[in-house]
Formats: structure tokens, C-alpha cells, sequence
């Protein structure tokens, strides 16, 4: 897999990163999910990069032009609650893309071991596609496998690309463990050290879903 952290040259996306993860700033919930998005539309603008063009001919009011646009039919997953408008970002980017959701928490089960449960999925079929599996936070990477394993239900993917903002060390190595394939491509914003014992990255920004949307029961 490929691994691919915007982190690593300078770019406006550190500064919306900075201010996500700033408890100062991040209670401006409405800022909050707007980062999200343009971090979405600009981490969308590097993958497009990567799809396959080619040339075609189009009628402007004065004569005919060749132009270069991408062949792919695209998927966007996402992940309920917390992608939500990582996920916008990416539809306005590829704005004729086709785009799927599935729900996914964390929970504990007897042994405290942490768990992933997956309730819902409403996905157009894969085959074939250039998907694009898009969720704020990698953590373990045990919920982009899960709910990679549900879309798969409606279809194979041609192309994978997985979008993470924060990402832990060992969550992407864990996804490069289960993607050893170079057809895959992990872009995370930034990638941070560490888990701590709850699983949670660090220092990370806290639970992004209740960021974006505020607390649940």
C-alpha cells in the first residue's frame, strides 16, 4: 500500500488541522465541519491526480477543443456520523460521483477488547469503480476494515483509495498489513505517534463525531 501523509510538505491543510485539534478553536462547531470539508476538497484535488485521463473533444461557442478529463466512475463511502463532511468536501470535488454510506462504531465487549459494530449500508454497486473510502480518524484501522469488508458486499472496487485527516502510526500500519497491494493508496493529513490505552490517537483531537454534530447518549 501506498502511504502518502500531506503533512510532509507544507500546505494550508496544516492550518485547518491546527485549528481542528486546538480546543480553543474546535468549539466552534460550525468551523469544525467546515475544516473537514476543505480538507476533503483539497486531499480530493491530490487524488484526482491519480485517476486515469484521457483525451476528448468538446464544442465551445467558437470552435471545437480538446480537453484531458479522468475516465474513472467514482465511489465515495463514508463512515456515519463523524466523515459526514469530510465526505461533502469530496462531492464537491467529484460532483458526479456516486457515494455510499455505512454506519460503524467502537464498542467493548465482555474481554474490554474493542469491537467494531456495522447497523447499516446503503452502497451502489462497486465493480469496477474507483472508491474512495473517506473517514476523519485512523485509529486501530479496525473500522475502515470492517466497513471495507461491508461495501464489498455490493461489488469490487478496480481502484482503492482510503482518505484519513488523522491517522495513528499504528493504524496505518496495520492497513498497510492488510493491503500489502501498491493498486492502494492511504492519504492521511497529518499521522500522529501513538494509541493511548483506550485506543484513542494521540495527540489527536478528541472524538470527531461529537465535534462535528455535538454529544450522544
Amino acid at each position: 500500500m501506498k502511504v502518502i501523509n500531506v503533512s510532509e510538505t507544507n500546505s494550508v491543510v496544516s492550518k485547518y488541522v491546527a485549528q481542528m485539534r486546538d480546543i480553543s478553536v474546535q468549539r466552534n462547531r460550525c468551523l469544525f465541519r467546515n475544516n473537514l470539508k476543505r480538507i476533503g476538497m483539497l486531499m480530493a484535488y491530490e487524488v484526482s491526480k491519480t485517476l486515469d485521463y484521457s483525451a476528448k473533444t468538446i464544442d465551445t461557442p467558437l470552435a471545437k477543443c480538446n480537453v484531458q478529463t479522468y475516465d474513472d466512475h467514482i465511489v465515495i463511502g463514508t463512515v456515519l456520523r463523524a466523515g459526514l463532511s469530510l465526505h461533502e468536501g469530496f462531492m464537491q470535488i467529484f460532483d458526479d460521483a456516486d457515494a455510499g454510506f455505512v454506519a460503524a462504531y467502537r464498542k467493548e465487549d465482555a474481554s474490554s477488547d474493542i469491537c467494531v459494530q456495522l447497523d447499516y449500508l446503503a452502497s451502489p454497486n462497486l465493480d469496477g469503480c474507483t472508491f474512495m473510502l473517506v473517514d476523519p480518524m485512523l485509529a486501530t484501522g479496525k473500522s475502515f476494515e470492517a466497513s471495507y469488508h461491508a461495501y464489498l458486499h455490493n461489488g469490487t472496487p478496480a481502484k482503492l483509495h482510503i482518505v484519513a485527516v488523522v491517522a495513528a502510526r499504528q493504524g496505518v500500519e496495520y492497513l498497510q498489513r492488510l493491503f500489502p497491494s501498491d493498486d492502494v493508496t492511504l492519504w492521511c493529513a497529518v499521522i500522529d505517534p501513538e494509541l493511548n490505552a483506550s485506543s484513542y490517537i494521540v495527540p489527536g483531537l478528541g472524538d470527531c463525531g461529537d465535534l462535528c454534530f455535538g454529544d450522544k447518549i
